[in-house]
């Protein structure tokens, strides 16, 4: 059995009150969000309150109000994840705010690992590893260095408990403070529905350790949660429009974060862990792999330098702070209890 690591010198000895945020958009994740609740529910150490919003969705709203044991809160903001995620930080209780997609299931030591890291007060933020499960299988060109696609962890990232740039959406938490001082989640950065675009948590991330030099985003890799990828996620189509989205998004992380910052991470990757993945897949005749290898590093390539060149989106105000609307300090959505 999985044991909750003890605190360390310098450290304080009470965790901290946890509330976990699952945001979602539609019936047709019906099952996947009933297994993520059904996880939180199972978690050894429960969550304090779980919430979850519903971007712009009444009939799921209406599903799940006769559900025990969740606040359930519709978001306000302009439909998107940003703007859910942001309704839950301003909804949300507990001292640190924990974020799990609704198509993921969370180990059931998620919640005691994530919380155990926070008991050293330099760690403003902690994440772990996502694990994929492919509904019909990997397809034989897809290439695990490139699971970053379907939100997964890769190859290459970091392993072993350590101080890390960014999480990943699926599997992240922050002590609620913090996130409401920054502003929450940026608007112009994220999904809407389906779209293919992201690193709105990378962007958070990068401006929580710009605001706080010294203290820590830290990765726990016992904190594992599973991410459910669908058939429609397993086809050439949706790899090709996520690699071109990932670089258009970072193109606008850079914008606000600056491009060392920005892209530190993905020289690594570049660098290193796509050159010997290529060599891997050609040494054991995969081509089509080394081909997807290839082309999907193209394509963010691509994508990142059409997102420089375009034009900046400007928040509705005329601001450049954050698009998102900042968390008060106190919750400013009603939150139904059942």
């Amino acid at each position: 059995m999985n044991t909750v690591p003890k605190p360390g010198p310098g450290t304080e000895e009470r965790s901290p009150t946890l509330s976990v945020v699952v945001c979602s958009y539609t019936l047709d994740r019906w099952e996947d969000l009933c297994a993520a609740l059904d996880s939180l529910q199972a978690q050894r150490l429960r969550p304090d309150e779980t919430v979850v919003v519903v971007d712009h969705c009444p009939e799921l709203t209406a599903r799940l109000a006769d559900r025990p044991g969740l606040r359930l809160v519709e978001s306000p903001e302009e439909p998107g994840v940003s703007g859910a995620r942001n309704t839950g930080v301003r909804t949300a209780r507990g001292e640190v705010v924990a974020f799990l997609d609704d198509d993921a299931v969370a180990a059931p030591d998620w919640t005691g690992r994530l919380l155990a890291a926070y008991r050293d007060q330099r760690v403003i933020g902690v994440g772990g590893p996502v694990e994929s499960w492919w509904e019909t299988g990997r397809p034989d060109w897809f290439p695990p260095e490139y699971d970053w696609v379907v939100g997964c962890s890769y190859p290459g990232a970091l392993e072993a408990t350590g101080t890390v740039r960014n999480f990943i959406g699926a599997n992240m938490s922050f002590r609620r403070a913090e996130v409401v001082a920054a502003g929450g989640f940026r608007g112009d950065l994220g999904r809407i529905g389906t779209s293919p675009f992201g690193c709105e948590e990378t962007e958070l991330c990068l401006r929580l350790t710009a605001r706080h030099p010294g203290r820590e985003l830290r990765y726990e890799p016992a904190a594992v949660v599973r991410q459910h990828v669908p058939p429609a996620r397993a086809t050439w189509r949706y790899f090709s429009a996520r690699c071109y989205a990932e670089g258009r998004s970072k193109a606008v992380v850079a914008r606000h974060a600056g491009t060392r910052s920005a892209l530190s991470s993905e020289r690594r990757y570049v660098r290193h862990t796509l050159p010997a993945a290529v060599g891997s897949a050609l040494r054991a005749g995969r081509l089509r792999a080394a081909a997807a290898l290839g082309t999907g590093a193209c394509l963010a390539a691509v994508g990142y330098t059409t997102g420089r060149l375009a034009r900046p989106v400007r928040p509705a105000d005329g601001s450049a702070a954050p698009t998102g609307r900042p968390a008060p300090a106190g919750p400013s959505v009603t939150g139904r209890r059942t």
